[in-house]
């Protein structure tokens, strides 16, 4: 596998759709009976089978595919456990807990330490990593200060590629491991084409395209498997999605996601798959324009979400306006954060304002996009009963002339491990998409 940053895995084809050739066919079926078994597993085959519509005989093939790639395996082998008699077949005249003729059926299930990924995310101060399974499972995680200069890419995927370079090291020491995918996730704009180009970075000072995934892998010429950047938000947006999903008896179709922490930014997942447009920048809460006679923006424009509710500017409302300066983005949002729960006047009156400039971005939101949720996160979510209350009084005209069309306004539930959790997703979900990328063993 080339170490270039690649277009991501194709989508399995969404249901009802019919591969055209028997290659597609073949591949959509592993990425269905992989995906039952993820989600469902152990299980025997003939639940597979009734779960993913596809014919018994067929299912062997494609279980004993996955079992050659150690994807999977039947639950008991290897010195496992026997399953529980109730999960096992029982069909004709055969007693409990057999198939045809006595042969005892044993459930499959999914082998997540085969398959692992690293994920970086990059703050402005910070680079966070994790290396996990094909369950999502964190194997390692290390975190580290980068102190990279404003304005060079360069250096930032100098700091990248030696936080990869450790968790490579972790992942060999995992036996059999295959590591599938390096997931960097960068605050910013990224297209959705084959470069992951970061079209701006105004916090690092980047205020023109900047190709970071070949950067990043011009330092790891013997890293074996495919590396991507992509929007910090967007994969928070997806970790979200899926927390909220696995609360709810049916997944909504489409959530909504704003953020502030590094900066402000936003994601869309539509399906359960992040919508990022035509060329992977759209939703960017944090520069549309709210004023048109607002603050002067970093993005050329004025009167963005991000010049009322971003990190510095609800600093300086603050008055940690020198906090910032001396110690850091870090620091002084946590100083912040402190004043907030001793109720300082200043600190709840920053919140204050910036709530009202949130609930007139989700307005914008809600007409423009028609989700049935909208789901705030990093520091909205931290500090969401001081910007509720200014929220909730600009969606108040709306509620009243049109209440079904105002979705929930709720805040996040993971923290700051969104990010890191939303990249691992994404690895995760190349593989089941593309299982047969996986060699056999």
């Amino acid at each position: 596998m080339s170490n270039t940053a690649p277009t991501p895995a194709p989508s399995a084809p969404a249901p009802g759709a019919r591969p055209t050739d028997s290659a597609s066919v073949r591949r959509h079926n592993l990425a269905l009976v992989l995906r039952h078994i993820a989600a469902h597993g152990p299980c025997p085959r003939t639940r597979i089978a009734e779960g993913t519509g596809l014919v018994p005989a067929s299912v062997t093939g494609l279980v004993a595919d996955l079992a050659a790639r150690g994807l999977v395996r039947e639950d008991g082998a290897a010195g496992a456990p026997p399953a529980p008699a109730s999960d096992a077949v029982r069909t004709g005249g055969a007693g409990p807990g057999t198939r045809g003729r006595g042969r005892p059926s044993r459930p499959v299930l999914l082998v997540p330490e085969r398959v692992l990924a690293i994920s970086v995310q990059i703050t402005l101060e910070r680079l966070r990593v994790r290396l996990t399974d094909l369950a999502g499972t964190v194997v390692t995680r290390a975190e580290t200060t980068h102190r990279v200069p404003q304005g060079d890419p360069g250096a930032l995927a100098r700091a990248v590629a030696t936080a990869v370079r450790g968790a490579e090291a972790d992942a060999r020491s995992v036996p059999g491991a295959l590591l599938s995918r390096v997931v960097v996730a960068m605050v910013g704009p990224v297209t959705s084409d084959s470069s992951h180009t970061v079209m701006a970075a105004t916090d690092f000072g980047w205020t023109g395209p900047a190709d970071l995934g070949a950067l990043i892998s011009a330092e790891l010429p013997g890293l074996d498997c495919p590396l991507e950047v992509v929007n910090d938000a967007n994969a928070a947006a997806l970790a979200e999605y899926q927390a909220l999903a696995a609360r709810r008896p049916q997944p909504p179709h489409g959530v909504a996601y704003l953020k502030a922490d590094t900066g402000v930014g936003g994601g869309l997942v539509v399906g359960g798959r992040i919508h990022d447009g035509s060329h992977g920048v759209a939703i960017e809460p944090g520069h549309v324009p709210l004023a048109l006679d607002g603050p002067p923006c970093a993005c050329g424009a004025r009167g963005c979400l991000a010049v009322y509710a971003g990190p510095e500017p609800l600093l300086h409302a603050a008055g940690l306006g020198d906090a910032l300066r001396t110690h850091g983005k870090d620091a002084a949002l946590a100083a912040l954060d402190r004043a907030l729960h001793d109720g300082d006047p200043a600190a709840v009156r920053a919140l204050g304002a910036a709530g009202e400039a949130v609930g007139a971005a989700v307005l914008g939101m809600i007409v423009l996009l028609d989700v049935e949720e909208i789901v705030l996160g990093g520091y909205f979510a931290d500090w969401y009963r001081w910007l509720a209350p200014a929220v909730d009084a600009r969606l108040a005209g709306r509620r009243a002339l049109a209440p079904p069309l105002v979705p929930p306004i709720t805040p996040g539930v993971l923290g700051e491990e969104a990010t890191l959790r939303g990249a691992a997703a994404l690895a995760r979900e190349a593989v089941l998409d593309d299982p047969g990328a996986v060699p056999v063993l």
